[in-house]
Formats: structure tokens, sequence, C-alpha cells
């Protein structure tokens, strides 16, 4: 039977609430004050979580961060109860990591609807786990080394990190790696004179942060999301201890690191020898190569471009005009067409 918490001091849309999960088959679960809210959620691993968040004492942006750095409830679906519809306090909860939210008054449908909706999300996280264990399952040799993939996987949060929200930070304390499961992020580091220098674009079923795994313990960059994504934390711990038990998956995620480090080297090169032309042209190619749309064009902002290639945004704009103006893109809105992938190979080399 599906477990629910609800967490609400209003003794009346409590009960009320209880009634009605009751009557749909719902084991429910009552409190009506964050303490006991959170302790109930910790000792009785509910399915879901209806939280209100004006109470006394605890409110419900503490609950949720209690539950959220607590390893056996953070990956529960967390849906905050509201009476207030300012959009502040909405997309408060939102950016802590909510899963969705109520505004009071709701009625029965809302309610059940809220419900099932994350529900079901979670159940399509889970098949992004099975999907992507498929895809990377060439990574380990053997059947051992495939089952402890599958172990360090299934016991994770699947989490979802809307567009242009960071990951993690350059000089953040290393929690661990990140598989993306779909999606896309950019990983940037910050110059000396505050400028952005974008050193990745990562697409589904690749890693995040090994370069972090032999940096004492910080993020040598920062990650943003570019659209939404989904992604699974790799705890420092456990990963260590996958990659000791097993030496032909740590052999993998060494040729992973070789190969970011050495494109990464490539970039470097690029940046100092080649002309604004080349490289602006460069990552137009990268970022044309990487797409998942069946057309030619590229979704790429201006910003993005230019901390690729180490140059101003001006100068990314007026280079944008003259490839235009050469026959080698179109412009349509935020989009770049692609005309000639050859002739930008050409102008690359």
């Amino acid at each position: 039977m599906t477990k629910v918490l609800i967490i609400e001091d209003n003794n009346d849309i409590r009960e009320n609430v209880v009634e009605i999960l009751a009557l749909s088959g719902y084991e429910v679960f009552e409190a009506d004050n964050g303490k006991t809210g959170a302790a109930l959620a910790i000792a009785n691993q509910p399915d879901v979580i209806l939280c209100d968040i004006m109470m006394p004492g605890i409110d419900g942006y503490a609950v949720f961060e209690i539950l959220h750095a607590n390893e056996t409830t953070k990956a529960i679906p967390f849906i905050f109860i509201t009476a207030k519809s300012e959009r502040v306090d909405v997309r408060k909860g939102m950016e802590m990591g909510a899963d969705d939210y109520l505004t009071k008054p709701f009625d029965d449908t809302e309610l059940i609807n809220a419900i099932e909706s994350r529900l079901r999300k979670k159940q399509i996280q889970q098949e992004f786990y099975s999907q992507s264990l498929e895809r990377i399952s060439a990574m380990v040799s053997g059947k051992d080394g495939l089952d402890a993939l599958q172990q360090a996987l299934e016991d994770r949060k699947v989490r979802t990190i809307k567009k242009k929200q960071p990951i993690y930070n350059e000089g953040d304390r290393v929690t661990g790696i990140w598989l993306l499961l779909s999606g896309k992020v950019k990983t940037t580091k910050l110059t000396e004179d505050g400028r952005e220098f974008l050193t990745g674009v990562f697409n589904p079923d690749e890693f995040l942060a090994t370069n972090a795994l032999f940096s004492e313990g910080l993020y040598l960059d920062s990650a943003v999301a570019l659209e939404d994504s989904h992604l699974v934390l790799f705890p420092n711990a456990q990963f260590e201890e996958f990659i000791n038990l097993y030496p032909d998956v740590a052999e993998k995620f060494i040729k992973i690191l070789s190969n970011q480090i050495r494109e990464r080297e490539e970039h470097l090169m690029q940046l100092a020898y080649n002309s604004v032309r080349k490289r602006i042209a460069e990552a137009l190619l990268r970022f044309y190569r990487q797409r998942d749309n069946s057309d030619n064009s590229v979704k790429v902002s201006r910003n993005d471009l230019a901390a690729m290639t180490g140059t101003a945004q001006e100068t990314v704009s007026r280079t944008l005009t003259d490839f235009c103006d050469e026959g080698l893109i179109e412009k349509e809105g935020n989009k770049i067409l692609v005309v000639s992938e050859q002739k930008l190979e050409r102008l690359r080399n």
C-alpha cells in the first residue's frame, strides 16, 4: 500500500486530508508539527510527503532541509502545502528542491492528482536507472562489476535540475561524481578578472566531476544545467569502494578522466594559438555535433560561445554575423542553423 505522510498544524485541514487519502486507499501518517513530522518520515519511509510551510517551531522549509540531508529520506517526493499564493514563496520551495506544491484551499481532485503525479514521476525516474545501466553496461567487463554498478545506482535519488540551476560550485567540498541521465550540462571556471570560462559540455550517459576525484576534496569548476536535466550522484565513499573492488571499472574511469584531460588540453591549445574565427567555428561544430535534434539547428547562447572561446560576446556576435554573410550559418531567433558543416570544418582547420 502506498504510504503518505501529511504534516499540517491546522487540525481541520489535516483531518480532511487524512480522510480523503484513507478513502482513496492510501496508508496515511499524520503529524501536527515539523519535529514530529520529520521523525515520522525517518521512521516510516513514506512514498510521498505533504508538508505545510507556515508552522510554529520547525517550519516546512526546515523539515525539508532535515529530510533532504538524511540519506534514507532525501529521495522521497516532497510536496509543499501553502496558504500563500505569492510567487516568491512557491519559488523558494521549488528552488530548495521540492517536487511540487499545493495552494490552500485545494479540493480532493487536486490533492490526489498531485500525489499521483509525483508517484508517476518517481516511476519514470526509476526507468532512467535501468536505461542508463543498459547504455553504460559496456563500462564493466564482468558480471560482478555490473551488479555493483546497479547496486550503487538503485538506492540513489534521480535529481531533477531545472535549466540554469547550479549542480555544484567551484571550490565546494566534493560530495561525489555525477552521472547525467538526461538533459545537458555545462561546466565553467571563473578567471581572476571574474569572466566565465566554459570547460565542458556534457550529454546523457556522461560523468561530471571526474576531475575532482584527486583534487583534495574540492570541485575544480562549476556545473550548471543548460536545460532541464536528471542526474544521479555517486557519493565519495561509495564510489571509492566501488572502484577499489573492481579494477576493471576503475580502469574505465581512468580512461574517462584521461580523455577529458586530453580534450581540455586541446581546447587550451586552440585558445592559445587559433584565431577568433577558428575558435568560434570549433565551438559551433562542437555544439552542432552534440545536438540531440534531427535538424541542423544549434541552441547556444552568445554568452556560452564567448565563455568557450575566451572572447567577448560582442566579438562573438560580429563573427556570427560574418559567418551568416559567408553562407556558413543562418540565425533564427536564439537558434543557429548550420548551413555548411564542411565549410566550418575547413575554417576550423
